[in-house]
């Protein structure tokens, strides 16, 4: 029988993260998300249910988390369903679902602007490797916020502008 564990979730985090070791000094970070959805219930009325999820990262990506983010930072992240069972310190079994992040993005700018692009997934041999970034989208310019330097950008590319001036033959 075929399985797929996937999970995608948007939110925001519930706590600082919190970053420890392995005895491999392998990085770890623990964090807490928050999902919200909003819903009418049958009467009408708007209504709001929130969704508290555990999520754990290792290697690059734990550090960075740890780096970037805080208390209510909001994230993307995509991971899969983890189940961990434990024995308690009175001798009760103990266990809980958890996501592990295999890849996050960053949704929010720095002071809350635009979306930033980006993130980490985690690769097959175990190693952290940037996330293929998004398409380039056309965007109004944001008004430029005081003691900021502006975002370098890059200008389009046209084919006259290849070297030589020469047709690209594909």
């Amino acid at each position: 029988m075929a399985s797929f564990n996937k999970v995608i979730l948007m939110g925001n985090l519930t706590r600082d993260p919190q970053l420890s070791y392995l005895p491999s000094q392998t990085p770890v970070v623990e964090v807490g998300l928050a999902v919200n959805r909003r819903f009418r219930t049958n009467d009408g009325q708007q209504r709001e249910d929130t969704c508290f999820i555990d999520c754990r990262a290792m290697g690059k990506q734990a550090e960075t988390i740890n780096q970037y983010l805080r208390k209510g930072s909001p994230i993307l992240i995509e991971g899969r369903l983890e189940f961990d069972q434990w024995e308690a310190q009175d001798g009760t079994k103990r266990s809980k679902h958890r996501v592990f992040i295999e890849r996050f993005t960053f949704v929010g700018g720095p002071a809350g602007g635009a979306p930033m692009g980006g993130g980490y997934q985690q690769s097959q041999s175990g190693y952290n490797q940037p996330a293929p970034a998004p398409a380039p989208q056309a965007q109004t310019p944001a008004p430029q916020q005081q003691n900021r330097a502006p975002m370098p950008q890059q200008p389009p590319y046209y084919e006259e502008d290849s070297p030589g001036g020469e047709d690209i033959p594909f």
